[in-house]
């Protein structure tokens, strides 16, 4: 499949997207629902969870997978879903189910130039850093991991949705070395961060993970954001790092230093934290193929 290549000399043309198109995508399946209903909750009965994920093979697998591979350090091993809890804890398994079910909701798009591989890997990094910072400053670290798992997921519904529009809008970013923000508002008059909340709140997703997903762009200097969206900024910073293989980072980079400072986080945390962002990265990946 061909891109489009506009010159720079030649602004292409901002054709607004019909947002109303997204209403008729695909709901979430009921057992991500499900999955997404339980983030948060203390009362969850891990024998029930266990039943509701052993019920899916494709959940069953990638759970047994991680709690087998080699990350862990299990010596014996992991036959049940109910062993994986065991093993992993209750937090994680959940965390893990979640991603992987997000993760098996989409086919990868006809859209050029959209790296799908790359895009999951960048999710699933992005959750995990938040979730490490979450637990970090002591706020909710599965809801911290689910707003950062999604907080580009515009850009996927973009290029699921208008593939061939989106297309367009990377062939631009590359040509006229813009940011992707940027080359959306000049194609579409919209952005994936709007695009990512509008759908979010259409899967009913709790309100403080659909403002983190609409503001992950925006300046978290303001004193009225929350700790989440700050979170997802930083976790993003982070997998940025993490993603240009910029591990040996000793301190937070000044995109992200004066909010890091903001949640509490002195400097000298960033390393470490970073180091196990790219750990955990690799070992839910590798139990999620992505």
């Amino acid at each position: 499949m061909t891109t489009v290549s506009f010159g720079l000399d030649k602004p292409p043309p901002c054709m607004p997207l019909k947002l109303s198109a997204l209403r008729d995508l695909p709901a979430l399946p009921a057992a991500v629902v499900e999955l997404l209903e339980l983030m948060g909750r203390e009362d969850v009965d891990s024998g029930a969870l266990a039943l509701k994920i052993s019920r899916d093979q494709a959940l069953t697998t990638k759970t047994l997978r991680l709690a087998n591979s080699s990350f862990y350090g299990v010596s014996r091993s992991v036959a049940s879903v109910t062993e994986a809890i065991t093993v992993l804890g209750l937090r994680t398994v959940r965390v893990v189910v979640t991603a992987a079910a997000l993760t098996g909701s989409f086919k990868p798009p006809r859209c050029a130039g959209f790296d799908f591989a790359s895009y999951w890997r960048q999710a699933v990094s992005t959750g995990v850093g938040a979730k490490l910072v979450a637990a970090e400053i002591g706020a909710d670290a599965e809801t911290a991991f689910t707003a950062g798992l999604l907080h580009d997921i515009g850009q996927l519904v973009l290029a699921s949705a208008f593939p061939e529009r989106f297309a367009e809008v990377l062939a631009h970013q590359i040509s006229a070395q813009v940011a992707l923000y940027d080359a959306e508002h000049a194609l579409l008059d919209t952005d994936h961060a709007a695009v990512g909340a509008l759908v979010t709140e259409l899967w009913h997703l709790p309100g403080p993970i659909v403002e983190a997903i609409a503001s992950h762009h925006a300046s978290p200097a303001n004193a009225a954001t929350s700790d989440l969206v700050r979170i997802v900024h930083v976790a993003d910073q982070l997998a940025h790092a993490a993603g240009l293989g910029r591990t040996d980072l000793d301190l937070p980079p000044a995109a992200c230093r004066g909010v890091w400072a903001d949640l509490g986080l002195p400097a000298e945390s960033w390393a470490p934290i970073l180091a196990e962002t790219e750990l955990q990265t690799q070992a839910i990946c590798a139990a999620l193929h992505c």
